[in-house]
């Protein structure tokens, strides 16, 4: 029988054939954590006692970086001395969020990527094996090389046709999830194939992928193409370059396929990501706040988006506009296209690389009873910070265009 892209990909890890439902011992090719999951992961690696790392090891500070406070500065500097001590890279303040700094510099086809952050899955858009683990497990990872893992059954998600004007990769994801419901993918792999993801961009699947946990999934993953190997040129790997795709007669646990035409921008209402409604239910949301980045939609294709909106424009005069590029390639770009000069001209705040308020650690924490309308991939309660707002998740066009109006609105009407 012909084997799923993740079952090719741990097969090969594994050394041996491997099925779903098995636990096995996989090699690791990456592994990583950021300042809020690393601190935990250097208690566990130390009491362990491990004098060095064996794979490829990685630190990021993201998610509070700058530090706002003493107790976050200790635990970077905890990090930071980790490092010297070892030989495993920090990306400190400024450099930008890990999962993007991955995509760019580090992920290849076919690689086991394990990251102590849920978001790790966002690798699979280069068809790597990318997942998110507790920092006991990234520290065994740092030690050994190795993790071990239940080898997760397949959903095969075919994306046929093309988006409308005005829809995007977000709306993608959203409308899936929306579809099948949070925990509608609890432990399974996401497999996209179909016509339709030839016509997205690498960008764009990087977001479908980074959001792929939001319905449970362990890993979103795609096949290799002529768009893999472009991005990976542009970064400067083209030789990280492989073909990776499923057998003809995998056996798949489920089929489930989506016409791009039929998909309208979406949104997803407080507090859960799968409570998702086409834009129509949406517009006239009065918001106080707008954050446009974070790892699901802070590159520089989504900045290009907000840019051609926002131009010659300015926000509401009532609501704050925050936008933070994803990584300092991405901000340097930005600059270099005059993307950051149309954001200041339309009075947003631009942010260093980063984080950002997604995760409520600072730079944008709402009061008691805002709304906020954020591209990043969760809304949970007290998820920006404070759990007496609210926070509704949208593509940038939405975001950009709703920052203009002060509510939420189509980005279509302003797109004509």
């Amino acid at each position: 029988m012909g084997k799923t892209i993740v079952e090719k990909i741990l097969s090969q890890h594994a050394g041996k054939d491997v099925f779903p439902g098995e636990i096995i011992v996989s090699n690791v090719d990456l592994a990583f954590v950021q300042d809020g999951t690393g601190p935990l992961t250097v208690d566990q690696f130390n009491y362990l006692n491990f004098k060095d790392i064996e794979s490829k090891s990685l630190i990021f500070i993201d998610h509070a970086s700058p530090s706002p406070r003493k107790e976050l500065s200790n635990t970077h500097s905890k990090l930071r001395n980790f490092c010297k001590k070892t030989s495993a890279n920090i990306y400190d303040i400024g450099e930008g969020i890990s999962h993007q700094i991955v995509a760019e510099k580090y992920a290849k086809p076919g690689d086991v990527i394990v990251g102590a952050d849920s978001h790790t899955c966002t690798a699979g858009a280069l068809g790597a094996f990318a997942t998110g683990m507790g920092s006991t497990d990234i520290a065994l990872a740092y030690g050994l090389g190795k993790v071990w893992l239940k080898v997760p059954g397949t959903f095969k998600i075919i994306l046929k046709g093309k988006l409308p004007f005005g829809v995007y990769a977000k709306d993608i994801i959203l409308f899936l999830i929306g579809m099948i419901g949070a925990d509608g993918a609890t432990y399974k792999a996401l497999e996209f194939s179909g016509d339709g993801i030839k016509n997205l961009s690498m960008e764009s699947r990087l977001t479908i992928s980074n959001m792929a946990v939001e319905a449970g999934a362990k890993v979103g993953i795609f096949p290799t193409d002529e768009k893999t190997k472009e991005y990976l040129k542009i970064n400067g790997r083209e030789n990280d370059y492989k073909e990776i795709r499923a057998d003809d007669d995998a056996n798949y646990e489920k089929i489930i396929e989506i016409d791009l035409s039929n998909i309208e921008p979406q949104v997803a209402f407080p507090h859960t990501v799968d409570n998702t409604r086409n834009i129509s239910e949406a517009v006239g949301v009065k918001i106080d706040q707008v954050y446009i980045g974070t790892c699901t939609n802070g590159r520089i294709e989504d900045l290009r988006v907000a840019a051609s909106i926002l131009k010659g424009r300015k926000k509401a005069s009532d609501i704050r506009l925050i936008i933070a590029p994803a990584s300092k390639e991405v901000y340097l770009q930005a600059l270099k296209e005059g993307l950051i000069n149309i954001f200041l001209e339309a009075d947003a705040t631009v942010l260093p690389p980063g984080c950002g308020p997604c995760v409520g650690v600072h730079a944008g924490v709402p009061a008691d009873g805002e709304k906020v309308l954020s591209t990043q991939n969760r809304n949970f309660h007290g998820r920006a910070g404070n759990p007496n707002s609210e926070i509704y998740l949208s593509s940038p066009a939405v975001a950009a265009a709703s920052a203009i109006t002060g509510y939420i609105t189509d980005p279509r009407e302003v797109l004509k």
